[in-house]
């Protein structure tokens, strides 16, 4: 198990940080740990750090009155999120759910700004994420209007490999039907029928709390 310091150093952001730059994020930077089902922050509070999942999985969802829920991406282990409402300075636009326990970081804003202002190689990061995590959402959208659900589980299970987003995801992902069913928006035993077909195609196999994901490609292009 990795430390905090341990997951801010080896994170793709904090790599061409010096010692000054590390030391400040490393004290403007402080751990929680989260409970299954319980919030890692909240729609409509004001935006006051910048988030990464040091260990577990969190959910990127909207929840309304009307008690309809829609879910945007998850976030595994080594993900960071929240910089488009701080560079925006505004508040929340949607909820963060740990889907299991998870250990979560929380850089203070103060400590955000300052990389901002000091850091080029911290905003070249930046540029790339904010990218890349547009490119993600525009997907998603076509995705829901136009693929079938097996397709959509596909998309769901590949957004997690994203080598940008998400570097620290390996081969092998610890996630549950249901997991997979919240991120994806529909019931686990729909889940289990599709990753059913996803493995007859070759694209991933199956252990108990377990996906192996064999051809990443091959999950983007399912359905299509």
């Amino acid at each position: 198990m990795q430390t905090l310091k341990e997951a801010i150093r080896g994170a793709v952001w904090a790599r061409e940080l010096d010692e000054e730059a590390l030391a400040r994020v490393e004290a403007g930077t402080v751990e929680r740990k989260i409970p299954a089902g319980g919030f890692v922050c909240h729609r409509g509070e004001p935006t006051e750090h910048w988030i990464g999942v040091v260990e577990g999985l969190a959910k990127m969802s909207s929840h309304w009155i009307t008690g309809k829920t829609m879910t945007f991406t998850g976030v595994p282990t080594g993900g960071w999120f929240g910089e488009g409402s701080l560079l925006k300075r505004e508040i929340r636009k949607y909820d963060v759910l740990a889907l299991r326990e998870s250990r979560v970081a929380y850089m203070g804003a103060g400590t955000f700004y300052w990389l901002l202002d000091h850091s080029i190689p911290f905003n070249r990061f930046l540029l790339t994420q904010l990218n890349e995590r547009l490119g993600q959402f525009i997907g998603m959208v076509e995705y829901e209007r136009m693929l079938d659900t097996d397709a959509r589980i596909a998309r769901c299970i590949a957004a997690l490999f994203n080598p940008v987003l998400y570097p620290g995801t390996g081969a092998e992902l610890g996630i549950s039907q249901e997991e997979i069913g919240y991120l994806a928006g529909v019931s686990r035993q729909r889940v289990n029928q599709g990753l059913k077909v996803l493995e007859d195609a070759g694209l991933l196999s199956l252990n108990y709390g377990k996906v192996t994901v064999l051809d990443v490609d091959g999950l983007r292009r399912f359905g299509l």
